[in-house]
């Protein structure tokens, strides 16, 4: 018995031993496996805990160049040495912080960022200085009140810290230092960024400050000195409202636009076109961004940057605009709303555009409008109401209704109207031509010469299918405007030139009601409105035959210019022809001639002033009776009622064997239609562009004289 019981000791002793030596075997392996990482592969491990983190950042590149067409630097890029932060990840508030009160020691704000700070802004700073005085202004009293209304987690958190900032009085705020203000503004500038993003702190800092700063990188983390820049407009106002501008970095994309900007790579900050021509050719001006990967260590701290992929600056466009062209024009538009604005108190814009009638680019787009100001009056810029304004434009439109009286075959070539005043059943007034008592019995080229309203209104009975009858009734139905619409839709009256720009509106076409007459207005320009854009593109369609072309603002995309040399073309802009007019050529030759006796036989009513221009030009005067449309209350009688006034406008084209220009002249608002500030401005705008052409041609041309403008 004591046999077996000693048998089964050892037998439990040897399990034990066992036992105990697999324990030990296994320690022994651990401690084994910890020796190897602390010892063999401890620094591995620690190289791994502070290992970098790589992320990668956007650079902007300079936006393209625009160019007139004589390849002209309209628009530019003016280098600033600039201050950024790119905010990384891990970087608490409290980082932003110390670096802040380090740029403060060193950069001087503008007055403007200071003065940018809200009230929000103060107290939350002074909050952040003061904690622990910030956080005795709140009680668990307070606390419990908001607990009590089921308020909890972070909207609880909301709740306090807006009560908190309730709390701080002004006598607080006043404890905020001038250094204390530097110090937020910069901070602001710094928190506003996206993660990854440069965001500017200050551009165009001084020698000093770039020096200071760019010498000791290493003391401001996330911080660089660059070089960045911002838009120069060479011309100063020259064109300005429809070159368009840019965000600034702070406007950053547009909200409308956001998501389609942001899945083609740009950034929450970018600068960007917003309006016309910097708005539309965006894709072309922006560029391609600089690709850098930033190497920070567990601090953020940036310890190296590569360049993954180097930028490349955005192609320049060249306009089809004459940019000295341009200026004079502008400059003529002045002068004559100034010379004329004494006597015509309503008057307060004038505008002009001139094309190539065969290629349909814009050569000049001038708009001005007189503003009163304290003290006198100034002139602005209203190029773009040439596409965003529009007027009843009156006989110029007259060519575009014989046409279609050609065209339907209610009139023929030749055919003769007696002119006389033309009475009709219920009407008070007669209908009748400027010169009251008629031009009796006259044919389409002697109607076109002298104006005749008569003629028009036979013309577009005729149209409608109506014969006159003295004191008759009048029965035209909604076919007649239809088919007159038509036919002027085909010049680009009533519709969309095409051009390519934003918002452009196609005038007013109004509603036909029970008055027939209304067709007879229509038929001399009083009645539908168009733009002097539009009236531009009818008066081109004519002179070049018959075709219909595309206002062009811009003809070639280039390479970003080196230096003084102009880009490489990449793409060039080639004309395009939206239609061809259902007229016979016989037509509108027909129409041609009559214009050419308006401009130079004869009475015609613009022999005044074209009659011996040596550049032998053709087109049409016209005078439209309608209603003040402005804002100025005076234009509006006692009983607030619009006055009475004239738009006068004013087509033609040069030579009329061989035509190279182009052009339409409206001057809304006037009281006079006698004025003749309509021809005033066109031959004076003609005068400009041979006069250049030749000058240019014996290489006496200067440059434009203009200061600069920056965005």
């Amino acid at each position: 018995m004591e046999k077996q019981k000693g048998k089964k000791k050892t037998y439990i002793s040897v399990r034990l031993n066992i036992m105990f030596l697999c324990i030990f075997l296994l320690f022994s392996a651990i401690i084994m496996r910890l020796g190897k990482v602390q010892i063999v592969e401890g620094e591995a491990y620690k190289n791994q805990v502070e290992s970098s983190q790589n992320t990668t950042t956007s650079i902007p590149v300079p936006r393209g160049q625009i160019l007139d067409r004589e390849g002209k630097t309209v628009v530019n890029n003016k280098s600033l040495r600039t201050i950024t932060y790119t905010r990384v990840k891990g970087i608490t508030n409290e980082d932003i912080l110390k670096t802040a009160k380090d740029l403060a020691k060193v950069l001087e704000m503008p007055e403007q960022d200071i003065n940018k700070l809200t009230d929000i802004d103060k107290k939350d700073f002074w909050m952040q200085l003061n904690r622990q005085r910030a956080e005795t202004m709140i009680t668990k009293k307070d606390i419990e009140k908001l607990k009590d209304k089921g308020i909890e987690g972070k909207e609880l958190d909301k709740k306090i810290e807006d009560l908190r900032r309730s709390r701080v009085t002004e006598l607080e705020l006043a404890e905020l230092t001038a250094q204390d203000l530097k110090v937020l503004a910069i901070k602001s500038k710094m928190s506003s960024g996206y993660q990854l993003t440069p965001q500017i702190i200050k551009k165009d800092v001084t020698d000093e400050e770039y020096a200071r700063i760019s010498e000791n990188l290493a003391e401001y983390p996330g911080v660089d000195a660059t070089v960045d820049w911002e838009r120069n407009y060479v011309n100063g106002n020259l064109f300005r409202s429809v070159l368009g501008n840019i965000t600034s970095s702070e406007e950053g994309l547009p909200k409308e636009n956001l998501d389609s900007y942001l899945v083609r790579g740009y950034n929450r900050n970018d600068r960007v076109g917003k309006s016309y021509i910097e708005q539309r050719y965006e894709d072309v001006l922006h560029g391609t961004k600089e690709e850098v990967k930033n190497i920070t260590d567990k601090s953020g701290n940036i310890i190296n940057t590569e360049i993954i992929s180097k930028g490349k600056s955005g192609n320049s466009i060249t306009l089809t605009i004459d940019m000295e062209l341009q200026k004079k024009v502008e400059e003529c538009i002045e002068k004559n709303l100034r010379a004329f604005k004494s006597s015509e108190p309503l008057l307060d814009r004038a505008f002009v555009v001139m094309t190539n009638p065969n290629n349909g680019q814009i050569l000049s787009m001038a708009g001005k409008k007189i503003v009163e100001k304290e003290g006198g009056i100034e002139v602005e810029d209203l190029a773009l109401g040439n596409m965003t304004t529009s007027y009843e434009l009156g006989s110029a439109v007259k060519g575009a209704t014989l046409l279609t009286g050609y065209e339907t075959g209610a009139i023929q070539s030749g055919d003769q109207f007696y002119d006389a005043p033309m009475k009709f059943k219920g009407t008070q007034q007669a209908k009748k031509s400027w010169n009251v008592s008629g031009f009796g019995n006259i044919n389409d080229l002697r109607a076109l010469q002298v104006s005749s309203n008569v003629y028009m209104f036979h013309t577009a009975l005729k149209i409608a299918g109506v014969n006159y009858v003295p004191n008759g009734s009048l029965d035209i139905k909604q076919g007649a405007f239809d088919t007159m619409r038509y036919y002027f839709k085909q010049f680009g009256l009533g519709v969309p030139t095409g051009i390519d720009l934003p918002n452009e509106i196609i005038g007013q076409t109004r509603k036909v009601d029970s008055q027939p007459g209304f067709l007879l207005d229509f038929s001399i320009g009083q009645y539908d409105t168009y733009t002097p854009l539009q009236l531009a593109q009818y008066i081109s369609t004519i002179a070049n035959g018959g075709y219909r072309m595309q206002p062009q603002i811009v003809q070639e995309i280039r390479e970003q210019s080196i230096k003084e040399e102009v880009g490489k073309v990449i793409r060039s802009i080639e004309p395009v022809v939206l239609n061809r007019i259902d007229m016979k050529t016989e037509h509108i030759d027909r129409i041609k001639e009559g214009f050419r006796w308006v401009f130079q036989e004869g009475d015609g009513t613009g022999v005044k002033y074209f009659k011996n221009a040596p550049y032998k030009p053709a087109g049409k005067t016209g005078t439209a009776q309608t209603v003040y449309g402005g804002d100025d209350p005076i234009g509006r009688n006692a009983k607030g009622e619009r006055m009475e006034c004239y738009n006068l406008t004013l087509v033609g084209y040069a030579p009329y064997d061989n035509p190279e220009v182009a052009f339409s002249v409206v001057v809304p608002w006037l009281n006079n239609d006698k004025s003749g500030i309509n021809s005033i401005i066109g031959k004076e705008v003609l005068d400009v562009y041979f006069d250049l052409k030749n000058q240019r041609i014996n290489g006496e041309v200067a440059g434009i004289d203009a200061s600069n403008q920056k965005q």
